[in-house]
C-alpha cells in the first residue's frame, strides 16, 4: 500500500502510538476506536495498519515499551553502596520516573485486562523484573541487619504502591517542590522497613 504524500513513517508510527496513548488514557482501550486514533493523527483509518496490525497489537507496545524503558532506567541508575542507600535511590527514581509518564502509568495499570493472555504474560514477567530489583534491596537489607522486613514480596508491592501513587495527586508548581514530595516519601519508605 503506498504511503500517503508528505507521510513519514518515523514521524507518523510515534504520532499514532502518541495518540493511542492519550485516548487509551482519557477515554480506556475499550472505547477506543482505531478510527479514533487515524483522526488524531490525521490519517485515513486503513493507514493505521502500516504502523501497527491491530489495536491489541498497540496497547501491548505502549505497555512493553513503558516497561522497558522503566527497566532500562533503573539498570542505567548510579549503583549505592548499601541497601539503605540503595532504596532510598530506588524511591527517588520511581517517583521522578513516574511523574514524567503520568499517561503510561494509568495505561500500565488500569488496561491490563485488556491484554490477550500472551500479551499480559509478557507484561507480568517485565514487572516482576522491576518488581524483583526492589525485592532485592529489601532482602540484603534485612540480611544486613538494616532492615526489620517480615515479607519482602508484600513490603516490595506496598512500597511500589505508595510510591505509583504520587501521580494521582502530585502537581508541579503546588505546594511542595518534587523534592520535598521524594524525601517526604523516603521518610515514610525507611520508617516502614526500619
Amino acid at each position: 500500500m503506498a504511503r500517503t504524500a508528505g507521510s513519514h513513517s518515523d514521524i507518523t508510527g510515534p504520532r499514532v502510538r502518541e495518540a493511542a496513548l492519550t485516548l487509551f488514557a482519557r477515554h480506556g482501550y475499550a472505547a477506543v476506536s482505531m478510527r479514533q486514533i487515524a483522526r488524531d493523527v490525521g490519517v485515513q483509518a486503513g493507514a493505521l495498519y502500516n504502523y501497527t496490525p491491530d489495536k491489541q497489537t498497540l496497547l501491548f507496545d505502549l505497555l512493553q515499551g513503558h516497561m522497558d524503558d522503566l527497566l532500562s532506567a533503573l539498570a542505567d541508575a548510579p549503583v549505592q553502596p548499601t541497601p539503605p542507600d540503595q532504596l532510598e535511590a530506588f524511591t527517588r527514581f520511581h517517583i521522578r520516573f513516574h511523574l514524567e509518564r503520568p499517561q503510561a502509568v494509568f495505561i500500565s495499570y488500569m488496561e491490563l485486562r485488556n491484554l490477550t493472555p500472551e500479551n499480559f504474560a509478557v507484561i507480568e514477567d517485565l514487572r516482576r523484573r522491576y518488581e524483583r530489583a526492589l525485592e532485592a534491596i529489601l532482602q540484603a537489607g534485612r540480611d544486613a541487619g538494616a532492615f526489620h522486613v517480615v515479607d519482602t514480596k508484600i513490603t516490595t508491592l506496598a512500597i511500589i504502591a505508595m510510591l505509583t501513587g504520587v501521580n494521582t495527586w502530585y502537581r508541579s508548581g503546588g505546594r511542595l517542590s518534587l523534592p520535598e514530595v521524594e524525601a517526604i516519601y523516603w521518610d515514610m519508605v525507611r520508617k516502614a522497613v526500619t
